[in-house]
């Protein structure tokens, strides 16, 4: 379908502030019907908030949406849905406990109705699903769904209510390739057949492929607005952090590995692990590609203290690992999880609870280990925002009020920062090549604020701009020069391959062998994702 000049949609100066902070300044965007329009920038760029305005989850300090030539009440969603506006979270809104169709169903029936009209909502949805390509299994628990198959329910829901405009917030932040190129599709159709999308995206690539448009946002500013024919990725990320930046980058050299940090032996654990071995060592990153959900959580879970294995052995520095979490802190094992919002941070807690969450019990931020002192936590928090640039508020905002780069940034500092403001130093030295016997085995003090020795990192860009993708690269990069072991999970192919020094791949719970990244393909790591081997797919 050719797009039309007559916008379907329409913001007009749009403004808002969150006390000293101004989220949005003046923004003005128009949409026309049949076309995709890429909206840009770093994280706290405004993006959230701009589209929350949209959507009647905020007000608008100033300014007006217009849909259709008419203009939305503000802070109503209802009216929004009722428009024609349907969004899409990058953090899925679904029951897992239900099916596809009672999710699609949820709020589009009175309370007070007798009897549900199932039969009817069972044949709309399976119409929606057919016009779209969209298949789905109306009956099928959500739960047990696949990451594609439940953010094509989330994209049916909309389709459902009568969306004609769709905010798709980060689609394909959680999808494998393969997936991306089925979403890529089904965008073609929507276009084709009238409906409009704003497609909110960090990875430049993909916007340059399916949009027809870009807007960028920076510091709560439109800086740019252009044909998306006339840009490049380069070009782009200019405009979303203010300065040139570097789109290819380079795998840093490797280096000679080190002692045996942590070791896995034939590991299996109720959870999802089956059988799985694996060695890591001071000054190396392992990478772990796979689909999510085939055992990266439990593995992630196992070293972090929360999981426990049922089978096999797993030792760190010498001795067993014990299901601690506090324990494994005071280790020297760093977490980076993979959500953030769940299990990185605590929402409601202010940002300088949760810099020092982990080691309240430090002799720096407690006395005797029952009070907290506030002015060193205060302190500590403090030099953690100025060290790792987290923005999105002082001191007492809440957590869940920074974009997910700022939260992202907060755990690092928690993870990799002294209480006198330098980066942690290995407690094993950088790149021993032996843990000496008065050494091996020995716990740190409670109060320790040594190493990290070990680095969790799951999925530690998901969602990230590229400014915030590339500080969380060298932070980790960082890390391993200086002597930490840092295990990689990640379904991203490019950060694999990219930081890796060896790479594995898991499935169903299993682990290939890790082998220098340079003895891998892309093409053999996407065989091994889905199960078949090389030698498999040669016979």
């Amino acid at each position: 379908m050719q797009q039309t000049s007559t916008p379907v949609l329409r913001l007009s100066g749009i403004s808002k502030r969150f006390g000293a902070l101004l989220a949005n300044d003046r923004i003005s965007l128009e949409l026309k019907a049949g076309e995709v329009l890429a909206l840009l920038g770093e994280n706290g760029a405004g993006k959230s908030t701009l589209v929350s305005i949209l959507f009647g989850h905020y007000v608008a300090d100033e300014g007006h949406v217009e849909v259709l030539g008419q203009r939305l009440p503000p802070g109503k969603p209802r009216a929004a849905l009722t428009a024609g506006i349907g969004m899409v979270h990058q953090h899925f809104t679904l029951a897992d406990n239900l099916s596809v169709l009672d999710n699609v169903m949820l709020g589009t029936e009175p309370l007070w109705r007798l009897r549900t009209r199932r039969a009817a909502a069972r044949r709309k949805l399976l119409e929606t699903a057919e016009r779209f390509g969209l298949p789905v299994n109306p009956e099928a628990r959500v739960g047990t769904l696949s990451v594609g198959e439940r953010q094509r329910v989330e994209i049916l829901k909309a389709l459902v209510r009568g969306a004609r405009i769709l905010i798709l917030d980060e689609p394909t932040a959680v999808l494998t390739p393969q997936e991306s190129e089925a979403l890529f599709a089904t965008l073609g159709q929507m276009v084709a057949q009238g409906l409009s999308i704003v497609f909110i995206s960090h990875k430049l690539g993909e916007v340059l492929r399916v949009s027809h448009r870009v807007a960028v946002l920076r510091a709560g500013k439109l800086v740019a607005e252009a044909p998306t024919r006339e840009t490049t990725q380069a070009q782009l990320a200019s405009w979303m952090v203010g300065r040139d930046v570097e789109i290819a980058r380079r795998r840093p050299a490797a280096r000679p590995a080190g002692a045996a940090i942590c070791v896995l032996d034939r590991v299996h654990s109720q959870d999802g692990l089956r059988d799985v071995s694996l060695r890591l060592q001071a000054g190396e990153i392992v990478a772990v590609a796979g689909v999510s959900g085939n055992g990266q959580a439990a593995l992630a879970d196992l070293l972090c203290g929360v999981g426990r294995a049922d089978r096999g052995t797993v030792t760190l520095r010498g001795q067993a690992l014990r299901p601690e979490p506090g324990w494994l802190v005071r280790q020297g094992v760093a977490r980076i999880p993979e959500d953030r919002h769940a299990a990185g941070v605590v929402g409601d807690l202010p940002l300088w609870e949760n810099a020092v969450s982990e080691r309240l019990r430090a002799s720096g931020f407690s006395w005797r280990k029952f009070w907290v002192r506030r002015g060193a936590a205060r302190a500590h928090a403090r030099r953690l925002i100025e060290t790792y640039d987290v923005r999105g508020g002082g001191l007492d905002v809440p957590a869940r009020a920074l974009s997910g780069g700022n939260m992202q940034k907060l755990i690092l500092g928690r993870a990799l920062l002294l209480p006198d403001g330098s980066a942690r130093r290995l407690c094993a030295g950088p790149l021993q090549d032996e843990i000496t016997p008065s050494t091996r085995g020995e716990p740190h003090a409670a109060g320790s604020m040594e190493s990290p020795v070990l680095i969790v990192a799951h999925q530690p860009t998901w969602g990230l701009d590229i400014g915030a993708v590339a500080y969380v690269h060298d932070q980790l990069i960082a890390a391993r020069d200086a002597g930490a072991a840092v295990l990689l999970m990640s379904d991203d192919l490019d950060e694999v391959l990219t930081l890796g020094d060896r790479v594995a791949v898991m499935h169903a719970g299993q682990l290939s062998a890790a082998r220098a990244t340079e003895d891998w393909t892309r093409e053999a790591i996407g065989l091994a994702m889905a199960g078949v081997s090389e030698e498999r797919d040669r016979a």
